[in-house]
């Protein structure tokens, strides 16, 4: 296992540095100049003054080429310098750490909520196959899958305000305690659940053909003994792969609610150095993304042959 662990790390090193070429390449040859922004929201005529702007460029160092730019980017990453942003001026590894512990602890929050309701719903959707039950569960899905955080935010927002307009708007951040967390987790938690809502269904209606499950019943097992004890532990092996895709799906619907909601985390981070063209912020969030999704596939990886030895055997037999 730990080969196997060290095999994928060697294998993400090359893929982030291509991600973070790629995002580098994109910062510096496009429209947005970071120095020229911050001269045009200056009051007065400085905001036209070219020797300065040139004189700021070249103590930030970006009038160097691009490739020595991005090398020079790389060699500070590995002495753990992560820069300064170019808009504030503040240690980029300072405002990631604050804005960091928000969005995981929203991101945690989530993939609970999602794996308590989505995997019941799904099972109770498959055992009642094709009635207006399970019609009903996997429409609701569908319907949640289509609607993006940026709508659903501001429209949750809006109808709580229009029905109960006693109730304080759910602005800001004051922890995983706070009332205030109740609706952007439900809207960041949407499409994840139908995810997993239609991934348990497909998974248990699958199941449910096996052998197991029909020498079970004919036993007289009850129905709610099968569904947890011979069912259930099947159905989590394909829905855990589905852990990467829901990292995914977090990581880009953050960005949107934390927006909505005021919450203080690295989706409004990123809104914000994508509005400065802020590169090194935006650098280090793209880093600290692409390793989310790493570890969240790794994850899977690692419990995969948990719950299904037959893996592990396939993977030793390799």
């Amino acid at each position: 296992m730990l080969r196997y662990v060290l095999t994928r790390f060697a294998i993400w090193i090359p893929s982030v540095l291509i991600v973070m070429l790629a995002v580098y390449a994109l910062a510096f040859y496009g429209a947005g100049d970071p120095i020229k922004l911050i001269f045009l929201r200056a009051p007065g005529d400085v905001a036209y003054n070219p020797e300065r702007i040139e004189a700021i460029r070249e103590s930030a160092g970006l009038n160097k080429p691009f490739i020595v730019q991005f090398g020079l980017y790389i060699w500070n990453l590995l002495h753990g310098q992560f820069g300064n942003s170019l808009t504030s001026g503040r240690s980029v590894w300072a405002m990631v750490s604050a804005a960091a512990p928000v969005s995981f602890q929203l991101a945690l929050c989530s993939i609970i909520l999602t794996a308590v309701v989505a995997i019941p719903l799904g099972m109770i959707a498959a055992l009642n196959q094709n009635t207006r039950l399970d019609y009903t569960i996997l429409g609701s899905a569908l319907f949640l899958w289509a609607i993006p955080a940026y709508v659903a935010g501001p429209l949750l927002m809006v109808a709580l305000i229009v029905l109960l307009p006693m109730i304080k708007v759910p602005y800001g951040w004051g922890g995983v305690l706070d009332a205030r967390i109740i609706l952007p987790l439900i809207v960041l938690s949407f499409q994840p659940i139908a995810l997993i809502v239609r991934q348990t269904r497909a998974a248990v209606i699958e199941v449910l053909s096996e052998d197991f499950v029909r020498t079970a019943r004919a036993k007289g097992v009850p129905e709610i003994v099968v569904a947890l004890r011979h069912i259930l532990r099947p159905v989590l092996t394909p829905v855990v792969t589905q852990l990467g895709l829901i990292m995914i799906t977090i990581v880009n619907g953050a960005i949107f609610v934390e927006l909505v909601f005021g919450l203080p985390g690295l989706g409004r981070l990123t809104v914000q150095a994508l509005t400065n063209s802020d590169y090194p912020v935006i650098l280090a969030i793209t880093l600290i993304g692409s390793f989310l999704v790493m570890a969240s596939n790794l994850l899977v990886d690692v419990l995969y042959p948990l719950l299904d030895p037959r893996a592990n055997d396939a993977r030793r037999s390799r």
